[in-house]
């Protein structure tokens, strides 16, 4: 199909076999548009557009890179989720 849409594909699984599950899915959406929904960010680093929703509205867009740089709200929830309340920040 040309649009692969993944809900939380990964949020039940370990580090490593996240890890392993994700570069299996980034040679499957090779040539395909790939949605990914995810509270977990690690999922979305290497996305070419991250959108950030917030009460059904878009409050950010861009890279990972350009999300870290404004320090708005992925920001945030990279940083919470890099100092290990993952659980927090998904609620």
């Amino acid at each position: 199909p040309p649009i692969l849409l993944l809900d939380e594909a990964t949020s039940a699984l370990d580090t490593e076999t996240e890890r392993d599950i994700q570069d299996s899915l980034r040679l499957m959406g090779q040539g395909r548009t790939v949605i990914t929904i995810a509270h977990r960010l690690s999922t979305i680093v290497d996305s070419d557009v991250i959108v950030v929703l917030e009460q059904g509205h878009i409050v950010e867009q861009g890279t990972h890179e350009v999300l870290l740089a404004r320090d708005g709200r992925y920001a945030h929830m990279w940083q919470r989720q890099q100092a290990g309340d993952e659980d927090e920040v998904a609620a």
